[in-house]
């Protein structure tokens, strides 16, 4: 399992045990993480998952991809650091991401 961290607009962390070959944005929905909206789930057709990846772990967890890139025009607040937490697939190697999630979705 690898540990995830999202940290809420409000400052309230929650730790996270995820499974490889999920995403980010599933582990916050079943963890009932606020501000995840995923109102497309997970298909990179909307911008609800936005969340802020911690400088820490940006180039591990890389840029985004062209689709990824125009879904996050429809994101509130986006920021260098930004990606959609649909589109972060849960390795080994990120055991320990850090991810804040933003005051409000798209």
């Amino acid at each position: 399992m690898t540990k995830l961290t999202y940290i809420a607009n409000d400052g309230t962390q929650f730790d996270v045990e995820a499974e490889n070959g999920s995403t980010v944005m599933e582990n916050a929905i079943r963890n009932a993480v606020p501000g995840i909206e995923a109102e497309c789930g997970g298909a990179c057709a909307c911008a609800t998952c936005h969340v802020y990846v911690d400088e820490a772990w940006t180039s591990e967890v890389g840029e985004p991809e062209a689709m990824e890139e125009d879904m996050l025009d429809f994101a509130y607040d986006v920021r260098p650091n930004s990606r959609l937490s649909c589109q972060i697939k849960v390795r080994d190697a990120l055991d320990g991401l850090v991810v804040r999630v933003p005051e409000r979705q798209g």
